[in-house]
């Protein structure tokens, strides 16, 4: 294998002290949000099993691909993901500005921690509510009860939003200032298994309930007729959200990766763990939805006006409600963790400011100028529109819609055109394999027109 050029690389960078420890934490950088909020709502809007099904060819069709576009360039020179796209290439020096690929990332991942944070927020307020009696569910409650506990506690309580969101950034300062390793693996090694015991004790109670099999129906067969050119796009566009991809996560944490490591199974092993997590996700929420009669198509309200409801009408309703959005706050945890650490490995190496000094720049830059702005957005600033969108939605939107699609983008074709052999070197030891080639192709000429049609899909 041909040497690549280690500019501005640096020859103390730590490194995971497992494959496991690696595929742990990229499965828990790449779940979060995506796979217990977001894909079951997406699910009960776009038809069930027709969703699920496009969901699972859009892992592999453009899911697997990327993730090994951005390992390729993340363990290139180890640094982080702005200089990742620097250095040498065949000894001449790559143009600067691709650097500006990495600083759209980094902008696209400002955005999704000013909102996603929030969300943190509310799932604490949920959990907290459960505990002292605020959401009071040891009897049956209606659809009215649960929208009007949404709105006071969300979009009435600025202030309490404020502290939980607060206390949801403390977290992830405490383990963050023991570093990548010390901090985010350690912590990683314990919430990943937490998270599955949580999944599994939820699957396992709402399959069993009287009625779960029409859900479950629901959620596996697919209506072919809902199957449509534009669903599939809208899919592909969800398999960069749930991937984190474009977000610069995948290509920070390749960066700690052992230069011996084999990217090609840890790339399909994420994906796979990813899909896994995603549809488990789903049986953990349909089957009780139609067991109680609840709609399935409820949106991003879904998990907090819906679910209540169902767990009010269940034995230790409570019990599994404190379980579930416990739940819902390690996946998101686990996430948060890897967002912030892609703006800190960065603002580090680009200024060589201390860890601590950039954890806390970080966090409460994003806290003062992102996730305050992002609450207010439903209470007092709830008339501030940008391009007819509140704020909250306008960071959703700007991330996963534009920025991530660009720096995606931007991801295929430095491989594809700038690192061109030095990729499949990177990929595996025998750049000439056939597998190395067809990825290697299939990413310089046909991810590009895929990720252009879900950018233009988009608008």
């Amino acid at each position: 294998m041909t040497t690549t050029s280690q500019t501005r690389q640096a020859p103390e960078r730590q490194t995971w002290s497992s494959r496991l420890t690696y595929i742990m934490t990229v499965a828990g950088a790449t779940v979060g949000f995506g796979a217990t909020w977001r894909f079951p709502y997406l699910v009960g809007e776009n038809g069930g099993g027709a969703y699920v099904l496009l969901f699972c060819i859009a892992m592999i069709v453009i899911g697997i691909p990327m993730i090994l576009v951005e390992n390729v360039i993340g363990r290139r020179i180890r640094v982080n993901a702005i200089d990742s796209f620097s250095g040498t290439i065949n000894g001449k020096p790559i143009a600067a500005g691709w650097k500006y690929l990495g600083y759209l990332g980094m902008l696209g991942s400002f955005c999704i921690m000013a909102y996603y944070m929030v969300l943190g927020g509310w799932v604490i307020n949920y959990i907290i509510s459960l505990f002292n009696g605020n959401l009071a569910i040891s009897q049956p409650v209606s659809k009215e009860l649960t929208a009007e506990f949404f709105n006071q506690s969300i979009n009435n309580s600025p202030l309490m939003i404020s502290l939980y969101t607060l206390l949801f950034v403390i977290i992830n300062y405490i383990i963050l200032v023991k570093g990548v390793i010390g901090g985010i693996e350690r912590a990683v090694k314990y919430l990943m298994p937490l998270l599955f015991v949580f999944l599994i004790c939820m699957v396992i109670r709402n399959v069993t309930l009287p009625g779960a099999a029409e859900g479950i129906r629901f959620y596996l067969q697919p209506d072919f007729n809902k199957i449509t050119p534009q669903l599939f796009m809208f899919v592909l566009g969800q398999v960069f959200f749930a991937l984190s991809l474009g977000f610069g996560v995948i290509i920070t944490l390749s960066s700690y990766l052992k230069k011996g490591e084999n990217l090609v199974q840890t790339a399909v092993i994420t994906g796979f763990t990813n899909t896994l997590i995603a549809v488990l996700a789903g049986f953990m929420i349909f089957p009780s939805l139609f067991s109680f009669g609840v709609a399935p198509d409820s949106g991003p309200t879904l998990v907090f006006q819906s679910l209540p409801i169902v767990f009010s009408h269940l034995w230790a309703g409570k019990f599994f409600a404190v379980i579930f959005f416990s739940l819902l706050l390690v996946a998101a945890l686990t996430t948060s963790l890897t967002i912030y650490e892609v703006l800190i490995t960065a603002l580090q190496e680009k200024t060589r400011m201390n860890r601590r000094k950039a954890i806390i720049l970080v966090l409460a830059a994003i806290y003062i100028l992102g996730n305050l702005p992002s609450i207010l957005s439903y209470g007092p600033w709830a008339e501030w529109k940008i391009f007819g969108k509140n704020i909250f939605d306008a960071f959703d939107y700007f991330s996963g819609n534009i920025l991530f699609m660009l720096t995606a983008l931007g991801c295929a074709l430095f491989v594809g055109f700038v690192m061109k052999d030095e990729a499949k070197q990177e990929l595996t030891a025998n750049s000439n394999s056939k597998f190395a080639n067809i990825w290697f192709n299939y990413v310089k000429y046909v991810v590009p027109l895929v990720i252009l049609s879900i950018f233009i899909s988009n608008f």
